[in-house]
């Protein structure tokens, strides 16, 4: 729809804006709506300051909440309410904030440290242009929607095009350019030459990564994408001279010049990958010399004047596996994890051996096998040019094309690209070319033998490969229903364990015990518990302190401004969701009691003293709610009123009567009612009801949202079987009979003071990380089980137990925890042996074999959530020898230096029978519990 549809033009045809708000959301959402429908490689999008934007959708939104409908403000009140709410038209559209200043003339750039959703909102070309005509402004910053990748396309908005730094070798001079990531290497040549005014056929243009020639450029239709060229690296532009260049010596990949050296064509050479071509245009054709008592050599062939040249880089005496990688811009997540799979020795046997027959390039699952080939190509690098340092920049091109997750500059964990990795390289050589169909059995009953066989032997029928064959065992797991105690055993293959830190780190926490049937003062409890335990922890510590009986349950609840914010019902949510400055009740009932289905809350409203007539007859919340459970189908005024009394009866004040005369007599004072849990509340003192009719209290009924309420009165029909919230008017006669100081000052969780110490956190061992990845647990609430014999989802207890271990065992150490409430990064030193870890005491599976390893290799992670650094500890197996693998920098280091808090990923080979390995720790043959 356009203005000139909606009847909005001026007397000159210019459009102008519509009358309100609304209608101008309207227009806008109809052509978003209409964008959305076409999206194709091509479009154009605009990018468009949040700042302006967020202002721009303030307005035309208003009016669209709920209106206020609270009785106690009046209708003057509520006027003036929403009038402070009315948003101004925005000015027009100002971009300023998210452009960089020094920008070159008309080629606005983009501030890099910009977030989407955050920083700036992406809109359609229709919606850029309609915004535009209204507001005018800008500037514009248009971006094309380009795909990713040669196979699986990816459509995304391309709002950071490539920035390259172009050389020219003449004087040195250095220019930027701007293209996009699909531009061809043709438009790169017209683009440079232009600039300098040369003739084409006279450029040279070389991938200049790293200040080092690497790869002539041919003007072809090849993509920049496709080339791996990086944000931000050089080219350098060489321009032929009298027929000659400047360069008289070839690259190799990593930068290196290469020294020349014919040997006679008919010499043999050992073909590796078979030589298919990748999407990028370079074939992976790969002939090596094997020199004496020297890893595996690499070498890159080429035919000239029928020659075959062969670069050897590898000086006598080096070894392989000490290359480092070079850090292409926090890629050090990346370099982490390669390093301890190139090392781990059932991959490096078979990446140096021709694999090209077990590529699956039909698995739909995998990356139709250019992963394993980069793979593969990188690690025959990394193992055959001695120390010289390597850029993985053809293998982060790939990672980037299969795995957008990773693409870009920001730093990732390297767990995640590990298992990424391990899966994608398991799809990319699995020999299974036509995968099965195979219906899951339940076990009913039979020996666990059975049932384990037969499920491996499903997942080998699908899935076989070098992977499978290595890094994947077997684990049992047990699912319980609580209701109807339905067993449900599976046995599930794994590729790494995920421990769980426990920590030794305990918290104060104070929780207040109200009594939800009034027998009762309230009392707050403060306990000590592991920080890393969970509501269910803390209920069981809370029953100990308070002397819950058998028969009895509690419940809790977080109050926030004297109401319940949240119901703390899911027993598995950790602690850490509770803050320090939250106040947390816990209710208290009998089990028959907490059976009932209908929950009755209690607010307390006081009135307001005010001799301004606005604020007079305000009714101002205090206190803590109080909960109950009715147990009649039907209730009335009566019903509500008496449950009121109930639970307020604890807090009656002691009656003292003045000597009153009655009849010529003096009454003598009533005797203080007592507190104590076993003592009746005193009747003859309770609010009685009125001559009227009228209840004892001044109780309203409140909606689901508790924003409006109605009177209740005596005989009212009030709905049962869901939860009912009331407000209670506190009166002069309410404070006379009972003390309101109990309901008041609820106290916070944690009352942080000066003289608070810091606890240390102690030492863990990989056992007890072990354990606590083994025990049994309730399933999340989004994690609930279907039940086949109840037909419902089910929060089920969970129970893992391993049944077979594979050859190459990782453990995944949990340092980091993601919830909607906290981000928190655990430094916990978790002590691990590195010789004879022996696991037989957890595999359930008694076969006789041992389940003893050896450590071959760490991911490691230093700092915290917001960046850090990763590195890798590795063992040359052959050497026996240690090494740190520090992106570029690799060092030896001692075996006793590799145990740190640090530890992220560890990598653990089995001990072959007979196979002599280090000394045996103690820590690896006792449990710690």
């Amino acid at each position: 729809m356009t203005i000139a549809d909606s009847g909005f033009m001026m007397e000159n045809g210019a459009s102008c804006l519509p009358h309100t708000p609304e209608e101008e959301k309207r227009i806008i959402d109809e052509l978003a709506r209409k964008s959305e429908a076409n999206v194709k490689e091509g479009n154009l999008f605009y990018v468009v300051s949040n700042r302006w934007y967020s202002s721009w959708k303030k307005y035309v939104e208003q009016g669209t909440g709920e209106r206020l409908n609270d009785e106690w403000y009046s209708e003057s009140q509520q006027m003036d309410l929403l009038s402070s709410k009315i948003v101004a038209r925005p000015g027009p559209i100002d971009n300023s904030d998210i452009v960089v200043n020094e920008s070159e003339g008309n080629d606005l750039q983009l501030n890099r440290m910009l977030v989407e959703e955050r920083d700036y909102v992406l809109v359609s070309q229709e919606v850029w242009e309609k915004l535009s005509d209204w507001y005018k402004g800008g500037p514009a910053l248009p971006r094309k929607l380009i795909s990713q990748g040669d196979v699986h396309k990816n459509l995304m908005v391309e709002v950071y095009p490539l920035c390259l730094k172009f050389i020219d070798s003449r004087d040195n001079s250095q220019t930027v350019i701007r293209l996009s990531k699909k531009a061809s290497v043709q438009e790169l040549y017209e683009k440079v030459c232009t600039l300098r005014g040369i003739e084409q056929q006279k450029a040279h243009i070389w991938d200049y990564f790293n200040m080092q020639k690497y790869t002539l450029l041919d003007a072809s239709n090849q993509t920049l994408e496709q080339l791996n060229l990086q944000m931000d690296q050089e080219i350098l532009l060489e321009v032929q001279v009298d027929g000659n260049h400047s360069s008289q010596f070839s690259m190799d990949p990593t930068g290196n010049e290469l020294a020349l050296v014919p040997i006679e064509p008919s010499r043999s050479s050992m073909t590796i990958a078979g030589g298919p071509t990748l999407s990028n245009g370079h074939s992976m054709d790969y002939s090596y010399n094997l020199p004496q008592g020297s890893a595996l050599s690499s070498s890159a062939s080429a035919d000239t004047d029928d020659k075959c040249y062969v670069y050897n880089p590898m000086k006598k005496g080096d070894r392989g596996g000490l290359a480092g990688l070079q850090n292409l811009g926090n890629t050090c997540f990346m370099n982490s994890s390669i390093q301890c799979l190139v090392h781990t020795p059932p991959l490096v046997e078979y990446f140096l051996q021709d694999y090209s027959d077990e590529i699956n390039t039909e698995n739909p699952l995998g990356m139709h096998g250019e992963l394993a080939l980069a793979f593969g190509e990188l690690l025959r690098k990394l193992w055959s040019s001695g120390r010289t340092t390597i850029a993985p920049r053809a293998f982060k091109g790939k990672l980037a094309r299969f795995a957008p997750q990773f693409s870009g500059y920001n730093q990732h964990d390297s767990q995640e690209l590990l298992a990424f990795l391990l899966d994608g390289l398991h799809e990319d050589l699995n020999r299974v070319k036509n995968k099965p169909y195979i219906e899951t059995k339940d076990s009913d009953g039979r020996p666990d033998e059975e049932v384990a066989d037969e499920c491996w032997k499903n997942h080998r029928a699908r899935n076989d490969s070098l992977i499978v064959d290595v890094c994947q065992g077997q684990y049992k797991s047990t699912l319980v229903c609580p209701v109807c105690s339905k067993i449900s055993i599976t046995f599930d293959p794994f590729m790494y364990l995920s421990l769980p830190l426990p920590s030794t780190v305990t918290r104060s926490m104070t929780v207040t015990v109200v009594y939800g049937d009034g027998r009762g003062l309230p009392m707050p409890y403060t306990l000590t518990l592991i920080k890393d335990r969970c509501i269910k922890d803390l209920i069981a510590a809370l029953g100990t302190a308070c002397c819950l009986k058998s028969d009895e349950s509690l419940m809790l609840a977080e109050v926030y401004e004297h109401r319940i914010y949240r119901y703390l019902d899911n027993l598995s949510e950790p602690l850490s969701s509770i803050k320090n400055d939250d106040r947390i009740v816990a209710y208290r009932y009998s089990k028959e009691e907490a059976a009932f289905k209908t929950r009755l809350e209690i607010i307390y409203r006081w009135q307001e003293k005010s001799t301004s007539d606005s604020l007079k007859g305000q009714r101002k919340l205090f206190g803590t709610p109080l909960v109950a459970y009715l147990g009649e189908d039907k209730l009335s005024g009566v019903d509500i009123d008496r449950a009121v009394s109930r639970i307020l009866s604890p807090l009656k004040r002691a009656v003292k009567l003045n000597s009153i005369k009655e009849n010529g007599l003096v009454s003598q004072g009533i005797d203080e009612a007592s507190n104590s849990h076993n003592s009746r509340p005193m009747d003859n003192i309770e609010l009685e009801e009125t001559s009227s009719g009228e209840l004892s209290f001044h109780l309203f009924l409140a909606d689901e949202r508790g924003s409006s309420c109605k009177p209740i009165e005596k005989y009212m029909h009030i709905s049962s079987g869901k939860p009912i919230k009331i407000f209670l008017d506190w009166t002069n006669q309410e404070d006379e009979v009972y003390d309101a100081s109990y309901l008041k000052d609820l106290p916070e969780v944690h009352k942080n003071g000066f003289t608070a110490k810091k606890t240390r956190q102690e030492a863990i061992s990989l056992f007890t990380c072990m354990e606590a990845f083994l025990k049994e647990e309730p399933l999340g609430p989004d994690d609930m089980w279907y039940c086949p014999k109840c037909k419902e989802h089910r929060q089920a207890t969970k129970k893992l137990d391993l049944w077979m271990l594979p050859e190459v065992l990782v453990f995944h150490l949990k340092r980091f925890s993601y919830s909607r409430y906290s981000k928190n990064k655990l430094d916990t030193l978790v002590t691990f042996p590195i010789h004879n870890l022996d696991l037989s005491q957890y595999v359930m599976n008694k076969d006789g074999k041992p389940h003893l390893y050896e450590l071959y290799a760490i991911s490691n992670h230093y700092g915290g959530l917001g960046g850090g650094h990763y590195t890798a500890y590795a063992k040359l197996i052959d050497e026996n020898r240690w090494y740190h693998f520090d992106d570029s920098h690799v060092s030896p280091v001692n075996e006793t230096d590799i145990k740190t808090s640090a530890a992220y990923v560890l990598f653990y080979r089995r001990v072959k029978s007979g196979q002599k390995i280090g000394e045996a720790e103690s820590s690896g043959t006792h449990m710690e519990s």
